[in-house]
Parts: C-alpha cells; structure tokens; sequence
C-alpha cells in the first residue's frame, strides 16, 4: 500500500511538472511567436495560427482520438492519467500568464523545443502522454513494419510540410529545430538523467574482478556459466565465468582501468541501457 501510494505521488508530480514545463514552452516562447512543433501539439499549433481557435481547445480535441486508442492498445489506467494530463496542459496554456522570454528565432526554437520536450518526457515517466502522435507510431509500426521512429518522422515531415506552405519555409525550418530540441530532451528524460552501460567480462580472473567490482566500486554482478566457443570436435572446451555489470558511463573508464590491473587479457564487451530498476546500481561506495 505505501509502494502504490509513492508511487502515485511520484507519478503525479512528474506529470505536473511536466504539464507546466511544456506550457512554458508553449506560451513563454512558441504560440506568442507563431512557431509549431511536430507531432499533435504541431498540428494543434498549426491550426490555431490557421484559424485563429484556442490553444487549449485544440489540445484536447487533436489529441483525444490518440488517447482512445491508447485506451485500447495500452490500457485504461493510461487513457485516464493521459487525458486528465491534456485537459490540465489545456487549463494551464488558458489561465496560466507566462511572460514572453525572447523574439530571438533561434532561442524561441531550441528552448521552446527545450521545455516543450522536458514536459512531454516527464509527462511520460509519470506514466501518461500529453502528445498522442507516439501512441498512433506504435500501432501503424505494428501493421507497416516501419518503426515507431519511422512513422513519427513521416507524421512530422507532412506537419512541416503544411507549415511552410501555410506559414513560411523559415517557419517551418525553425519547427524543425524545435522538433529536434524537444526529442532530443524527451529522449534525456526518458532514458534518465544517468546513462547506464552494461558490461560482460570474460577472464581467467572472474572472481578477482567479481570482488573488485563488488567491494571496490560497489557495485552488483550477476555470474554466467560459459565455455570457449572455440576449438576442435574432438577437443574439451575450457570452462570459465563471465561476469556482468551495469555502471553509469562515468564509470566506465574506472572500471575498465581496475579490470587491467587485474588482467590486461580480459575479453570486454560494452552495451547501452536505457534505464535500470532494483539490484545495487544505484549504490555508491562509502570508501573515499
């Protein structure tokens, strides 16, 4: 009970905060300088520079067919945190007076972008959406055999498209800057603030490392049971332990230089993590 009640509180927090960072974004330096973004709050941007209609209408009304079929595709528990999330960014760019930052073109796409993508990926890490566009990717990727990042970037090709004929070719080169800016913060937030590397160590000196690792950097390993893959029919393969490991990738460095220490032979391969949950990677050693 107090896991699912920390759990909704950090969720909603992150939400929140995500719900007036992306306003920020939005009335603090896109809507107030006619700019657009991709995905659904582009085509939302775009129709009220076209027509003149709120902000905040739109919002909810563009993305509300992306929320029906994440309904239906993700869950209920989802469809209900995303559309109170849409509904609370439309309330907040209504009544919300943010001040205009900058009338600088460049600052307006790359920090309009900036905030704009915080809001959506901590949106996200709460376990909600308040752009709908992905939901869409991840079922046409499921019938085209496209990616999700695929079919996001022809949505937002077209979105652009109609931007530099309605709008202006600037316009539209601009609102790809800021497409640029928001993913790639969305994509920060989301993996994590920390990147994670994951590391499988073949040596002679399995448990050597596995203690340096352990007690020395305080870390956690996971031990693998291996044999060389190498050598004749006739011949018995040797038998030894591979060791695995997640560290932050300022971590890197350190680790692979006390792994020399110990076997300057040891067979090491290096792989990306997005996140980690549990196990001792957050832990830090008290030895200084």
């Amino acid at each position: 009970m107090k896991t699912n009640t920390s759990n909704i509180i950090k969720d909603t927090i992150l939400i929140l905060t995500g719900i007036f960072s992306a306003g920020f974004g939005l009335k603090g330096f896109l809507l107030p300088n006619s700019f657009i973004d991709g995905g659904a709050m582009g085509i939302s941007l775009l129709i009220s520079e076209t027509i003149g209609l709120a902000l905040s209408i739109l919002i909810v009304v563009i993305n509300l067919p992306f929320i029906i079929l994440g309904y239906s595709q993700i869950g209920k528990q989802f469809a209900l945190k995303s559309i109170a999330a849409i509904i609370a960014l439309a309330l907040v760019v209504h009544f919300v007076p943010y001040p205009l930052i900058t009338s600088d073109k460049l600052l307006i796409a790359v920090f309009g972008g900036f905030f704009l993508g915080a809001g959506i990926g901590m949106a996200i890490r709460g376990g909600s959406v308040i752009d709908g566009t992905e939901v869409l990717a991840i079922q046409l990727s499921k019938k085209t055999g496209l990616t999700i990042g695929d079919i996001v970037l022809i949505f937002n090709i077209i979105i652009f498209s109609f931007g530099a004929y309605i709008l202006s070719i600037e316009i539209a080169l601009y609102a790809i800057l800021t497409y640029l800016a928001a993913a790639k913060t969305i994509n920060f937030i989301i993996e994590g603030i920390e990147e994670y590397t994951g590391i499988t160590i073949v040596s002679d000196f399995s448990e050597e490392i596995r203690l340096m690792i352990t007690e020395k950097l305080g870390r956690g390993v996971t031990i693998y049971a291996g044999k060389g893959g190498f050598g004749k029919e006739s011949d018995s393969l040797k038998h030894f332990d591979i060791v695995y490991t997640v560290v932050t990738r300022l971590e890197i460095n350190r680790i692979k230089n006390e792994i020399n220490i110990i076997d300057p032979n040891a067979f090491i391969t290096m792989n990306s993590i997005k996140d980690t949950k549990g196990g001792m990677i957050k832990k830090r050693s008290l030895e200084k």
